[in-house]
């Protein structure tokens, strides 16, 4: 049959797929799992596995570029995995959890996160090298636990996910264990945590988790105040900024430039790519903007109701990562 035929081949290229996510390059990654989700003939053989691992990478590059409204649609197609065991139920479930932190119900995240590790205990899948990097359900869960207060629960996890991924784990599972006992363990280890994961990470290819250490980094290096930690703390969050823009990345975009502010550090201009996801109605309600009209004056100008403006500027603000016409004018300029 055809469609047996071509699954070797489909199967490899969602790996390949999933690999490039992982290692940062969204873009391609994206680009990579809508040409196999259109191509029905090779993957007519894929089993619930593998069709749930597409929708919860898809899923993750949405959440990835700030494409929460769109993320939430995927997310109701991974309803009927959620029954299964083994590897469909486990990606079903981190894959809500992702969706439930990003909505701001982190104790739901960890419903799911937990829920997806007891899927890979029962499949005896839980500390594999793949896995691990995939599906990393007990960092998922620590993170979650952190922001309800269940500290000491978050570090058991963080702990026990560093020493996975310590015994068989590639560099990348390696670094975001170590990333994961930074940010679950309020003790004085952070900074070194973190500058072992960049080690961890460094001649390899992760953009996007190298990219989230630096931030993490910056953040704690700006709490001491002092010149030499600020300054490479600017380095840092410029590295960081850099590809997050070329990749589109808004919410870490965004998180990267409230570091900046905080060292009084203006935004780089941001790139054709980050303008082009711009619609004609932003654009123009952004040029106004940044000209210096109200609200109320760009509705007038424009002939659309107030509410409008307000809701074309904030998605220009999420998309660019800002959050003020300052900021505004100065990453246009002339350029919108």
């Amino acid at each position: 049959m055809q469609a047996s035929d071509n699954t070797p081949r489909a199967r490899a290229r969602l790996y390949a797929a999933s690999a490039l996510v992982r290692a940062g390059r969204l873009a391609e990654g994206i680009a990579a799992l809508s040409a196999l989700d259109a191509d029905a003939e090779a993957v007519a053989g894929f089993g619930d596995a593998e069709r749930a691992q597409m929708l919860a990478t898809t899923i993750d590059c949405r959440l990835a570029r700030g494409d929460l409204a769109e993320a939430m649609a995927l997310g109701d197609g991974l309803v009927p995995y959620l029954e299964m065991e083994g590897l469909a139920g486990a990606f079903a479930h981190h894959a809500k959890g992702e969706l439930a932190s990003a909505l701001g119900d982190p104790e739901l995240a960890v419903q799911h996160f937990e829920a997806a590790g007891q899927c890979l205990v029962d499949h005896q899948t839980g500390a594999h090298p793949i896995t691990l990097e995939a599906l990393p359900w007990r960092a998922s869960a620590a993170l979650a636990m952190v922001r309800v207060g269940r500290r000491r629960e978050a570090v058991a996890l963080a702990v026990a996910h560093h020493a996975d991924a310590s015994r068989g784990g590639s560099a990348y599972a390696r670094a975001q264990a170590l990333r994961t006992l930074a940010t679950a363990d309020a003790g004085d280890q952070r900074v070194h945590l973190l500058r072992e994961a960049r080690a961890a990470l460094r001649g390899g290819s992760a953009d996007r988790l190298s990219a989230q250490i630096d931030t993490d980094l910056a953040g704690l290096l700006l709490l001491e105040n002092s010149g030499p930690a600020n300054l490479e703390a600017l380095a840092l969050l410029r590295n960081a900024e850099e590809y997050a823009g070329h990749q589109e990345l808004w919410p870490l975009q965004g998180r990267v430039r409230r570091l900046l502010d905080r060292l009084g550090e203006a935004p780089q201009r941001v790139q054709s790519e980050a303008l082009a996801t711009l619609t004609s109605s932003e654009r123009r309600v952004a040029n106004l903007a940044s000209l210096g009209l109200t609200n109320r004056q760009i509705a007038a100008e424009l002939v659309v109701s107030v509410k409008a403006v307000e809701w074309h500027l904030s998605h220009t603000y999420r998309k660019l990562g800002i959050n003020s016409r300052t900021r505004l004018a100065a990453l246009l300029g002339a350029s919108v």
